[in-house]
């Protein structure tokens, strides 16, 4: 279902937080969108419509998501009006097959701010975030159409559809409820609300990790340091050194996990202990990227938005289209689970201080 996986991209890889790093030596262009085709405008004749990624510059992302949407919205109108009974091919398959403009530049804008991003490209993620939740909930909360696909829920068994497609429909009417369409008008106007604050805090949420990531790169003096990283990597490390304008040290840059690559291999162990603790440190340092408030927000909005749909708590309300279907559940399995991993844990612990000590630790 298109709408719910463009939801998917735009929560998860805003909330989880990107880890690439914005190119330093793209230059931004000028030219007016305009003046130039988009190649988002028309389908791809490559293999398997892959997009033209030579031909795409930044200034074709926001009109290609705006005609996107409006397209989509056309689409999506024409659906919810038609005076036909529902089919599954008026309703459901014409809702599949809608909205490819603004499918086109979604794939190819959200995966590549997850993996190389730009200044100008974060810009653009900042201002479609609440348009794009609106645009979500503008088609989800559509009373029409989902009185459409309820007609057909109701009687999917009868239509002579095979288990695909009626699933396919189950699956549409259960989404369209979990995101608030059998709401009053007073509480789909509140939902809207709580996920637009929702889309813009974890965006911010997402930058302020990519840009945390890269401020708290750390910067090394000596090549003697970096021993036991390969001639790769520390040629990489100078590299990055001097593109920040620190010509003679090294930098190691700092990845969007835990644990960093580089402790594999270092040898000094307060090198790795200083890239350790700065690693954990991100997203609670103060400053102007720090993310405890924004994360506080979410956490809030999210139970509000569950209470709206009548849940107990945003826990309850995710985990019911999931395998385990309950906070129950995940505190049963978990329970299982936390001897043997502390356990397990203990006994890594004493292992790990033997080879300390081994070392004159």
């Amino acid at each position: 279902m298109k709408i719910k996986l463009l939801l998917g991209m735009l929560s998860s890889i805003a909330f989880i937080g990107s880890c690439a790093v914005p190119s330093s030596n793209q230059k931004l262009i000028s030219e007016s969108s305009t003046k130039i085709e988009n190649p988002f405008f028309s389908e791809s004749s490559l293999y398997m419509k892959y997009p033209h990624f030579d031909r795409v510059k930044n200034e074709h992302y926001a009109p290609a998501f705006e005609k996107g949407m409006e397209d989509h919205m056309k689409e999506i109108e024409a659906i919810a009006n038609n005076i036909d009974s529902p089919t599954f091919e008026n309703t459901i398959i014409a809702m599949e097959i809608s909205g490819e403009l603004l499918d086109r530049v979604a794939t190819v804008f959200f995966s590549l701010t997850s993996a190389h991003t730009n200044d100008e490209m974060e810009k653009i993620r900042s201002e479609m975030a609440p348009k794009l939740s609106a645009h979500s909930d503008q088609i989800l909360l559509n009373g029409d159409l989902f009185k459409r696909i309820s007609q057909l829920n109701d009687k999917k068994n009868d239509l002579g559809l095979n288990a695909e497609g009626i699933r396919l429909i189950e699956k549409y009417y259960t989404d369209f409820i979990r995101s608030g369409a059998k709401l009053s008008i007073e509480e789909k106007e509140e939902l809207k609300t709580i996920n637009e604050k929702i889309a813009v805090l974890q965006t911010n949420f997402s930058q302020n990790i990519l840009k945390e990531v890269n401020a708290l790169a750390v910067v090394v003096d000596s090549r003697e340091e970096l021993d036991g990283l390969n001639n790769a990597s520390i040629e990489a490390a100078a590299n990055e050194a001097n593109s920040r304008g620190l010509k003679g040290k090294y930098v190691i840059a700092l990845k969007n996990t835990s644990g960093q690559p580089a402790m594999a291999s270092l040898k000094n162990r307060s090198l790795r202990e200083k890239i350790h603790k700065t690693s954990l440190s991100r997203g609670s340092n103060g400053g102007d990227f720090d993310n405890r408030e924004n994360l506080s927000k979410v956490i809030k909005l999210r139970a509000d938005r569950a209470q709206l749909m009548g849940y107990k708590n945003h826990a309850a309300y995710s985990l019911e289209s999931q395998t385990a279907q309950t906070p129950e559940a995940v505190n049963e399995r978990l329970s299982s689970l936390a001897p043997k991993a502390l356990d397990n844990a203990k006994k890594e612990a004493a292992d790990l201080q033997k080879m300390i000590y081994a070392e004159g630790g």
